[in-house]
This record gives C-alpha cells, structure tokens and sequence, in this order.
C-alpha cells in the first residue's frame, strides 16, 4: 500500500480499497465449481480437472486451522478468495477463536475483485403453477385468481415455515423482500373506536385495555374464512406497535377481537393499523401468503426473474475470533439475523452487502475494537448495525465502529425500535453514514462516550411521531456522548405529526449536540427534563421548532425519578473516582434537586425561518442561553 493510499484509509477510519495479495501470500480460493478433495490454491480447476479451487467455506476453513496447527500463521496473514456465484447457506458459516489471525496479519474472506459473490441463506422458488382448487380461488379477488400461482413447500426443500408474527419464511423476488398478503396494500386504516371494556385514562388520553376495536366498512368479512389472520397497529402511543392475531370478527357489531395477550399500552380511537396474513388479500404483484396447514406457498410474481424463500436463520457467526477480514460479500435471505460476532476483537467486515434478511444485519456484542464500514444495508425485518461493546462499570471503551455505511429502508418487520445503528456500553463510534427511508429512528445509544458525527440522515420516523432520528432517554448514568457535524432533514413524523431530530428523553443527561445542521425537522433538539447537556452551535432551518427543552422531573415524569432513574443510578459506582472525575454533577445528583433540568446550556444556535423555541419558564433560569441569533443561514 502506498503512503497516499495509507493516509486515505486512516482518514476514513476503515481498510483501504481492494489490493491484490502480495505474491508471497497465502491464498486459498473457493468457487461454485470448486473441489474439496482439491488444494484450494489454484482460483480456477486445471485442465485435467486434478486441481483447482475449494467447494466450500469450511473446508477453507478447516485447511487455515490445519496449517496454523503445524506450522503457524504467516507473517502476512492469509486470504480466502471467492470466485463469483451464488454459496447456498441452510445455517450459518461459523468462525471461532482459532479461525483468526493476528494483528497486521490478518485471516481475510473476500470476493475476487470485480466479482459478486453472494452467500445465500433462501431457497430458489419452482414450480409454480396455475390454481385448480375451487375453493382456494373463490377465496381470491376475482382480478387475482389467473396470477397467483401456488407451489408446495416441499419442493422447494422447507419442511418448517416457521411463524408468522415474526422469524418465519419470506419471499425475496430479484433479491428484494416481497410483502405478505395485507390490506389495505399502503398506509392504515383508522381506529373510529375502542369497544369499552377495561377503560383508563393517561393524563387525559383515553383509551381501552380490552382488545376489541371496531371497524368501518365490510372489508373483514372477507376474511371470515381465512384460517390465521393478524393484525399489525400502533394501537395507543403513536411510538409503540404490536402484531396480534384476530381472534373473532363480528360483522353484526364491526368488531374485531384481538387475540391476547393484549398490547402493553391499550387501545385507542384515531389511532392505525393494517391487516396481513390473508389469502383473501394476495391481491397485488409480488404479494404472497403461505397455508401453514397445507404447507402451500401462493404468489404473485410481479415479472419475470428470480424468486426464492428464506431458509437459513443466520448467515455468518464470528465468535470469539480476531484480526479477521470480511470483504465485499453479499449476505441475502436469512429468516433472523445476517452476522453476528461475539466476543471478538479486530473484526472488519467492509465493502459488503446485507439485504433480504428478517432480522438484524450486524449484531456486534463483547469484544473490542471491531467494524462495520463502507456497507450497503437493506431490507432488513429488524435493524441494522448494532454495536454492544466497553464495561460501563470503568468506563473503559469498547471502541465498535460503523463508518461509511449506506443503511436503507430498513425495519421493514419490526417497525419500531429498530435503529440503522444502535449503540450499548461504553466508547463507540457512529461516522459518515448516509441512513434514510425508515419507519422508526436512526441512531439510537445508551451507555456513555459515544461519538456521533459526519452522518447524513433523512426521511425517518415515518411512521411514528413523538420519536427521534437520533435518540436515547431514561438515564442519568449515560453520559459523554457527542452529536456533532450530522446533517438531519426531512423529519416531520407520521401525516406530519410531529418528531424530533435529536431526542433526549425523559430526563436523559450529559450529551453534547454541537455544529449540527437540521432542515425541515418538525423540532430540531428535544431536551426532555433531563441536565448537563450542550446544544451549541447548530444550524436549524425550516423546523417548526428549533429546540424544546422542558421541565418534566417537576411535574408528570417525576414519578420516574424513584422508579426507575434512581435504581438505574445506584446500579453503576457513580460515586467513585473514574465516575465523578468524568461527570462531577452526577456524583451529587440526588441532594441537587434531581427532578430539576440544571447544567443545560443553548449557546452559538442560529434558526433560519423555524417557529419559536419552547423552553419551560419554570426552568428558564436554570439555563445558561447566549449567543443565540435568527436569520439567514449564511
């Protein structure tokens, strides 16, 4: 590597673009027309077909253990190759503590250059034929019947779908997760009313506990004989979302009865929901359903091209390993999580691909000093990067990083709390990421020392409100994190509602948001009760409200300080000397009128056509405001 090509890489926090291994370094390769029995050290079959590249990627890595044994790891490290095509996975390719290298010699898995290799977790769907049983197609729309197409899950090798609420089959059409049958096809329809059998109030909104809501229209009569039909809604805060089977449709009275258990928050009028798992609804191209009792998958493909179902529950599992490289792959079609490390150290996994997968595409927990960059994350059912790593205890850092990344459309299963990246523990980083088209948030952290910076983020939460792009809430403890150089627009919340561009909720405390640029957010910085944090510097334009920051300790949310603050308080040595040498305040926090927002500071902000901002005048001269002007962005 170069100088130039050395600085670059340091610059941007990851490994430089792809070189060719040194002619001195060993490497095996592995293609679809490869050979276990072969040497794995020639990249194509010779041609008396005696020798070539390996079938797989435990044999590959059955060989690198071998050799390590006898005679130790090379001074360069090693390199798995693989040649294009599609690596059909039914589990996950597993990597544990004796499959690494070493630091600066790394054990590396990537795709030759210029080549796309997928490592496939799905089932290639054939077989697809025409509807002959009456019953079934009178079940359809009338418009449906001559395109949807049904092929038993034998044939395509799944013996379990799996459930449907959440891990079970998906379709992936050209790589793409197709929608299960629901109606309406977009958006929600709308609670008119909760029937009244378990009423409560909160704070004067009310709501029901019972789990019956009624409906407008005639629509669910046409589901009266589907066999398992659910819902899926956000049934009382517009934040929270659950899915629940039907237990009972009642067309005299339009009610629906929800199976229990009942969601946590209740029910309530004016609030959405759609119905899925419905034959009766396959209605639209690439819509899909599966008869669980039959073992029939029906679909309407949507064109031509290549369809399949997700079968392997995980893709790759790096535990306990280090200094190992995962480069320029493509993970697809895994019913749970894509990658998962645990307790690693020195793990790389750059360049890649994620999408078409129902869970999560990276979950990084324990270790240190592991990454995820320069990836494209998509389609996801659950979120994207999550970074769990450091020991809150002494505050040592985990060091985790996600940098460069392009995070997208993601959460598709699971709507709410499910970040682009989330952050746990101590000393992570979060750096020139591009996040946008999600339902929930795109940042989420908890513990301390965080940094946050250089990151794109745009249109999310679209289907919540009262939520943030970037968010965490209900700590005193969770200090040290800095938000700063993130540019955050397009953040209005559900039908405009109303969501924040940074959340700080619930008395959360000790975060610094600084140099940050907010455009066309609904509010820009929220500041919920909570002390010690720095809003200072950032640029708001066109926000119906630059910052809040209210006073909630004192009034609705003090209930909150006994319950759940304070255990959270004692549970860390807040009082010794790592902790208050780093948060001096935290240390006497609860003979300093805890419930009370002190330390805040709103300094240097610029707002350019926002409306006003909305501090608490009880808690006005608490604050430390200066510096803050109105006008034009420049």
């Amino acid at each position: 590597m170069t100088p130039a090509l050395a600085a670059a890489a340091a610059v941007m926090g990851c490994r430089a673009p792809w070189v060719p291994a040194p002619a001195s370094q060993l490497v095996l390769y592995v293609a679809p027309d490869g050979d276990d029995r072969w040497s794995g050290r020639l990249d194509a079959p010779d041609a008396a077909r005696h020798d070539g590249p390996l079938a797989t990627l435990e044999v590959a890595r059955d060989r690198i253990r071998a050799l390590v044994a006898s005679t130790g790891l090379p001074a360069t490290g090693i390199v798995v190759e693989l040649r294009a095509g599609r690596y059909a996975r039914d589990s996950a390719f597993v990597l544990g503590q004796h499959d690494g290298g070493a630091p600066g010699a790394p054990v590396t898995y990537r795709a030759r250059q210029g080549e796309r290799v997928v490592i496939d977790g799905g089932h290639p769907i054939s077989g697809l034929r025409a509807l002959t049983d009456a019953a079934v197609r009178a079940r359809l729309a009338p418009g449906a019947r001559d395109h949807v197409l049904g092929v038993p899950l034998a044939e395509l090798g799944v013996a379990d779908p799996g459930p449907v609420e959440r891990g079970g089959i998906e379709v992936l059409f050209e790589h793409a997760a197709m929608p299960l049958a629901r109606w309406p096809d977009h958006d929600f329809v709308t609670i008119p009313e909760v029937v009244a059998i378990q009423p409560f109030d909160v704070r004067g909104t009310r709501g029901d506990r019972g789990g019956a809501i009624v409906y407008d229209g005639d629509r669910p009569t046409r589901w009266l004989a589907e066999p398992d039909p659910w819902v899926h809604g956000y049934w009382f805060w517009d934040w929270a979302d659950m899915r629940q089977r039907i237990a009972a449709i009642d067309p005299a009275h339009h009610t629906l009865t929800l199976a229990p258990p009942p969601h946590h928050y209740g029910y309530r009028a004016g609030q959405w929901y759609y119905a899925f798992n419905l034959l009766a609804e396959l209605d639209s191209p690439g819509e899909w359903y599966v008869d669980r009792k039959a073992n029939l998958l029906y679909f309407w493909p949507p064109g031509p091209g290549a369809a399949e179902v997700s079968v392997a529950p995980g893709l790759l599992v790096i535990d306990g390993a280090h200094d190992l490289v995962v480069r320029d792959l493509v993970f697809e079609a895994a019913r749970g999580d894509a990658i998962t490390i645990r307790g690693a150290s020195r793990v790389e996994l750059t360049g890649c691909t994620i999408r078409g997968v129902g869970g999560w595409a990276v979950k990084i927990t324990g270790g240190n000093d592991d990454s995820v960059s320069r990836c494209e994350i998509t389609d996801t059912g659950e979120g994207g990067v999550l970074l769990d790593g450091g020991h809150r205890r002494t505050l040592v850092p985990g060091h985790h990083r996600a940098i460069d990344n392009h995070i997208h459309h993601y959460s598709r299963w699971k709507r709410t709390a499910q970040a682009a990246i989330e952050l746990i523990g101590v000393g992570h980083a979060v750096i020139g990421n591009h996040i946008h088209d999600a339902p929930h948030l795109a940042v989420a952290f908890s513990g301390n020392d965080h940094v946050i910076e250089h990151n794109l983020i745009e249109r999310v939460c679209e289907e919540v409100n009262d939520a943030g792009a970037i968010a965490a809430g209900r700590d005193w403890t969770m200090r040290g994190t800095v938000i700063r150089d993130n540019v955050i627009r397009d953040v209005r919340g559900f039908r405009g509602a109303g969501c924040n561009g940074v959340m700080l909720d619930d008395l959360y405390s000790g975060t610094t948001v600084t140099g940050n640029t907010f455009e066309r957010v609904a509010r820009g910085v929220l500041v919920g009760g909570g002390r010690d944090n720095v809003i200072d510097h950032n640029l708001f334009i066109d926000c119906t409200t630059a910052i809040r920051l209210d006073g909630r300790g004192l009034g609705w949310a003090a209930y909150s300080i006994p319950e759940s603050m304070r255990p959270a308080l004692e549970a860390v040595p807040y009082r010794d000397p790592a902790w208050s040498a780093r948060y001096p305040h935290l240390a006497t926090i609860l003979d300093d009128d805890p419930g009370a927002p002190k330390y805040n500071q709103i300094t240097g902000n610029r707002a350019v056509r926002c409306g006003p901002d909305q501090i608490d005048p009880r808690v006005r001269p608490l604050l430390r405001i200066s510096g803050n002007t109105e006008g034009s962005a420049r």
